[in-house]
């Protein structure tokens, strides 16, 4: 019985198996899609799909700049063993260059590209990783930046990525101590972890529960001095506004200490960079992923599996 590419694309639907061994199973059951999910379970590929519902919180983050155009990108795998795993490296070596290179508007329209050099879709190609590697694999997230300058920084063989993006006059822009500053500021977001960039860009709601609750403990440190409540109240307000400039410099980039010279802010050596070098120099942006932060990790669920499979407790 002949099968046709809709046949294919059918039973992989069906099973979660990577197109080529659904193409596979297709031929050895020649066309008949009852049995080839059969040949597939008997194979042990149609695994994948129950692979998917398995807990993925380690894995890479991978940043590159490729021809002026920045990407930050995480994939994530059920154990670290498989981060380093060289056919894992590539597939999320691959998929960062095509965030670069193909410029996906969204998670769907990344999983939809062609996959290089194959016939697959990166979605296909991820499956197929799948039944190859053994772990449930998962492309998470990504940003890409395509104008300015961009600096990637790397940590940890890929334990956190991060993308600074900065706009850089022309009469400096090749300037080593510009891509210097790139990577002290990238170092700087990785081990300091700023939520914004800017006190501009702190999300209102946040603010305001930030000071709601500064506000709260300051009265009642005042009121702990035996102070008339109006009076507490009213030094209590002039002692937010410090500890929010303190909030400030915790969770905003340009606001914190510069890590290399602590007594001036981010900000204030960015500016001495630029003046020093005759030029002007913004950072605009950055992002920084971490491997699997947000993820509910189960630490004993592979553990689990890998006993139960062996028969022992």
């Amino acid at each position: 019985m002949a099968f046709t590419a809709t046949d294919v694309k059918n039973l992989r639907e069906m099973t979660g198996v990577g197109m080529m061994d659904c193409k596979n199973a297709l031929t050895a059951t020649d066309g008949d899609m009852d049995n080839a999910v059969v040949w597939l379970r008997e194979k042990g590929l149609a695994a994948a799909q129950k692979k998917a519902g398995r807990i993925a919180a380690e894995g890479i983050v991978s940043a590159i700049v490729k021809d002026g155009i920045g990407a930050v990108l995480e994939v994530n795998s059920e154990t670290d063993f498989v981060a380093k795993n060289d056919i894992f490296v590539q597939f999320v070596d691959d998929v960062v260059t095509l965030v670069v290179e193909k410029n996906p508007a969204d998670m769907d329209a990344l999983l939809a590209l062609p996959y290089p050099n194959s016939e697959l879709t990166v979605e296909q190609a991820l499956q197929d990783k799948v039944l190859v590697i053994g772990e449930n694999l998962k492309i998470r997230r990504f940003a890409r930046y395509d104008s300015g300058m961009s600096i990637p920084y790397v940590h940890m063989g890929g334990r956190i990525g991060v993308i600074v993006n900065m706009n850089v006059s022309d009469n400096i822009k090749d300037n080593a101590e510009v891509v210097e500053l790139g990577k002290d500021l990238a170092m700087q977001i990785a081990a300091m972890r700023p939520m914004y960039l800017d006190a501009s860009s702190v999300d209102a709601g946040e603010l305001e529960r930030e000071r709601e609750i500064q506000l709260a403990k300051a009265v009642e440190e005042n009121k702990a001095k035996n102070l008339p409540d109006d009076k507490a109240l009213q030094i209590a307000e002039n002692m937010v506004k410090g500890r929010i400039n303190k909030f400030y410099e915790e969770i905003c980039l340009m606001e914190q200490p510069y890590v290399k010279e602590n007594k001036i802010s981010v900000e204030t050596h960015v500016k001495n960079v630029a003046k020093a070098l005759g030029g002007e120099i913004k950072i605009l942006a950055f992002t920084r992923f971490e491997k699997g932060e947000g993820i509910e990790k189960k630490e004993d669920d592979f553990a689990a599996e890998i006993a139960s499979m062996t028969g022992k407790k």
